[in-house]
């Protein structure tokens, strides 16, 4: 990443992470490593199918088993009726069937939990699990949603009636954000100088491979209920629980320890939690479950799952006119806790970077027999993204143009910023021009554009593509009003409190609870800067709603753009404060207090104290004034007034050997604007980890199903995660026009690399292979497809394909001509 020299101020200085001592040394604890006195071990007992109805389950040998303390049916423990919740209703009539914390009569998807056994220990509950007989009556699976939505199809729920989840709309023309879709559809098709572009394309369905496996710890023993999780959300999960299954909420701790990655998929309110809660409560001791990695992939919340249908129309001369967009989107068999949502977050985001007049946006959602979806690393944004830019590549195909150039003359100038976009958003910042620039020149894109045409010209196998990614999210989730407005199950404020101890040490509390971000490091950064005291003297709390009663917790890269603020403004509660007992104590006029570095001054003398001089004042409370209580401590909470926009500008050069279809990502440069960067080691981590998993995306990754509804690669070895071998060393870069909707001017950058990599990629390898005849290449565009594509667009057959070991998607079996795709056999 290209830095500059060090900062003075601890807001941009490259600290390494202080949580990384001890997470690299072993000392953390991750929820499996807390294990109460007395712990008895939970496994849930899963159906195999996607579809069937439940006759009958006996428990007895399993009973029986060594170890044993229980086998139980959702009946058993009386939550035959109880269902979590959904919090986010996207339209009044939404269909909402109650997912139960057990399957009852029916079991909806592979991987549902049927009955759940309690041992002395892990492995004697998992064994046991084995002997528990379930009697099935095998229904038919609905698993494509096109034909989920086809007259006479099977109902996933038949009280429902239907298969459709809701449908929800925008329309700029109704919406008077901007022009009406239909009106310049119909104009662009009467117009001989106009074109329409019309591409469906796929966002195939994801598992959010998180490094710890979901675990959570009951202790039941105490005078509050005790619930350990690896989960990302702490209050909400707080606050669910006694929605869920009554417990008051003043009787539940909720602690999030060490949490080993998330990524969206720790966002839920699981049945595993509640049933440990349920089971500690019925047998008054200890309960923990930690799932296996085959579980977590099987029946851990899957991620994006789209089919997109787009219409984009434009004047010859490439000036876009209007957007189109049609989505189906699979919830899978029930609604996760913010599930029906997620789509809608991007429905904000499809005229990106441009200035498009008119937009339509319509999705319906569809229920199946799978898994259920819900948020994954960057929630609607990165599906957004993809069809936007892989649509805007599409138009410049057809219009002949160079497409970097293309999107030049559409998107938003600096000059014009702030910018009230189509939807009815206010960009407040950013440079398109500048990210862009700079990108340009680091990739050299001219030079590999000349490359490109040279390589054609001699007939090369090997083709070179250049892909392109212009992107802006919004991120920072919130404003709460906003939230309300679509029907948002809860606000988007955060909490903090800073208490400035006796010793002149720093103690912060805030309600963002992370998983490897690098909080405690950034938060101390921004801490010291406000209060000036060392960094070293800064303590974050987090993630344990005693010592943090109040917050929102941590997804859609709002840590820093709300709960950073909320520090912010916590601190500057402190400083006022200490304004006033300084001006008390050296008996000057709080006017003539001036604050600078940590020291209270009176203007135009030396005459100060030091902000933990006065900490230890308020500590002994002998002198202070007396309309003024003997503390320094202040609370805050920060409800943003806009979301943040960070942008960027991503280019990656793709060969691909069109005798074999293998793609090799040969040079990946991007230059994001995420505002003012706070720590730019833990930017650069952010931006590294989000490339990769958007890379896996368009290479790699994919959660396949048979014809009965069973998930064919539910292990390591079968679904595909890309490794750093598989990677280039990236070249990335910042550059900032800090948001002026908040003080510190911060964006956010958790999310970017994963929403603007994937097109980037899926753009390069088309742009290697077009030319052929090639028109798209359904994502991961692994060798096989890729080779499909060329020996298809050439008239060839595609019978047999060549083996190729080290491409991307290399042995995913073998060749069948009914399955056009090369999906998993």
């Amino acid at each position: 990443m290209t830095t500059t020299a060090e900062p003075t101020t601890e807001l941009g200085k490259a600290r390494t992470r202080k949580e990384d001592a001890r997470l690299i040394t072993g000392r953390t604890r991750y929820t499996d490593s807390i294990t109460p006195h007395g712990t008895l071990h939970m496994h849930v007992v899963r159906s195999p199918l996607a579809h069937a109805r439940i006759n009958g389950v006996d428990k007895s040998a399993a009973e029986a088993a060594p170890g044993v303390v229980g086998v139980y049916t959702a009946a058993d423990l009386g939550v035959d009726a109880v269902g979590l919740p959904c919090a986010w209703p996207i339209t009044p009539d939404m269909k909402s069937p109650q997912r139960p914390l057990l399957a009852t009569s029916t079991v909806h998807f592979a991987g549902e939990g049927v009955a759940v056994v309690v041992a002395r220990t892990a492995a004697e509950a998992r064994d046991a699990g084995d002997l528990v007989e379930i009697d099935y009556d095998p229904l038919e699976p609905v698993l494509d949603m096109e034909a989920a939505l086809a007259d006479g199809a099977t109902l996933v729920h038949p009280d429902l009636g239907t298969n459709e989840n809701a449908t929800w709309v925008f329309d700029s023309g109704a919406a008077g954000t901007g022009g009406s879709v239909d009106e310049a559809i119909s104009a662009a098709e009467a117009d001989p100088d106009s074109v329409v572009v019309r591409r469906r394309f796929r966002q195939q369905r994801l598992i959010p491979a998180f490094m710890e496996p979901r675990s959570c710890v009951v202790d039941p023993t105490g005078e509050q209920i005790t619930v350990w999780s690896a989960t990302q959300i702490p209050h909400i999960l707080r606050t669910m629980t006694t929605v869920t299954l009554g417990v008051p909420e003043a009787k539940l701790r909720v602690i999030a320890p060490d949490v080993g990655g998330g990524f969206g998929g720790k966002i839920g309110v699981l049945p595993e939690e509640m049933l440990c809660v349920a089971l500690a409560q019925r047998l008054h001791k200890p309960v923990k479950w930690t799932e296996t990695r085959s579980e977590s992939l099987l029946a851990a919340h899957h991620g994006r799952d789209q089919i997109q249908d787009i219409t984009i129309t434009a004047k010859r001369d490439g000036t876009v006119t209007g957007l189109d967009v049609h989505l189906l989107a699979d919830m899978g068999a029930y609604l996760g806790l913010v599930g029906p949502g997620v789509p809608i977050l991007g429905a904000f985001m499809f005229n990106a970077i441009y200035k498009i007049p008119a937009l339509k946006f319509t999705c319906t959602n569809v229920f199946t027999t799978k898994t259920l979806t819900d948020a994954y690393r960057g929630a609607g944004r990165p599906e957004a993204t993809f069809a936007i830019e892989r649509i805007m590549d599409e138009l410049a195909a057809e219009l002949g143009r160079d497409p970097l150039e293309l999107r030049e003359q559409n998107w938003i100038t600096h000059e014009e910023f702030p910018f009230t976009t189509v939807v009815g958003l206010t960009y407040d910042s950013g440079n398109y021009e500048q990210a862009t620039q700079q990108a340009k020149q680091k990739f050299d894109y001219d030079a590999l554009r000349r490359e490109q045409a040279e390589r054609r010209a001699r007939g090369d196998k090997v083709q070179l593509g250049i892909g392109i990614s212009t992107f802006t999210e919004m991120c920072g989730l919130a404003p709460s009003r906003v939230l309300g407005s679509l029907a948002y199950g809860a606000g988007g404020w955060e909490a903090a409190s800073i208490r400035m101890l006796a010793t002149g040490k720093v103690e912060v509390i805030t309600g963002a609870s992370p998983h490897g971000q690098g909080h405690e490091t950034a938060f101390s950064q921004i801490v010291a800067d406000q209060l000036g005291v060392p960094f070293e003297d800064v303590e974050i709390l987090h993630g344990d709603t005693q010592s943090s009663p109040k917050g929102l917790d941590t997804y859609g890269s709002r840590s820093l753009a709300v709960g950073g603020i909320a520090i912010v403004k916590a601190a500057e509660k402190v400083v006022a404060k200490a304004k006033k007992l300084a001006a008390h104590l050296l008996e000057a006029s709080e006017d003539d207090i001036e604050f600078n570095a940590g020291q209270f001054t009176v203007r135009g003398t030396d005459k100060g104290k030091a902000i933990q001089e006065l900490a230890f004042a308020a500590f002994m409370a002998h002198d202070y004034p007396e309309d003024m209580e003997p503390s320094l401590d202040a609370d805050a909470v920060y409800d943003p007034e806009n979301f943040s926009f960070p942008h960027g500008t991503h280019l990656a050069a793709i060969e691909v050997d069109t005798e074999t279809g293998k793609v090799n990502l040969r040079n990946y440069v991007c230059v994001d604007d995420i505002g003012t960067v706070v720590n730019p080691l833990i930017v650069e981590g952010q931006v590294h980890g989000g490339l990769a998993q958007g890379i896996a995306q368009a290479l790699y990754e994919e959660a396949n199903y048979d014809d009965q509804g069973t998930l064919v690669n539910g292990t390591f070895v079968d679904y595909t995660l890309p490794s750093a071998a598989d990677l280039p060393s990236f070249d990335t870069a910042v550059v900032s026009t800090p948001a002026t909707s908040n003080p510190l001017g911060v964006k956010g950058v958790g999310e970017a690399g994963t929403i603007a990599s994937t097109p980037a990629i899926v753009n390069g390898v088309l742009d290697a292979i077009r030319h052929l005849g090639v028109a798209d290449v359904e994502m991961p565009t692994t060798s096989q497809r890729v080779w499909r594509a060329i020996q298809e667009a050439q008239g060839r057959s595609t019978q047999e394909t060549p083996v190729d070991t080290h491409s991307p998607g290399a042995g995913l079996g073998s060749i069948d001509p009914n399955n056009p795709q090369g999906e998993v056999q």
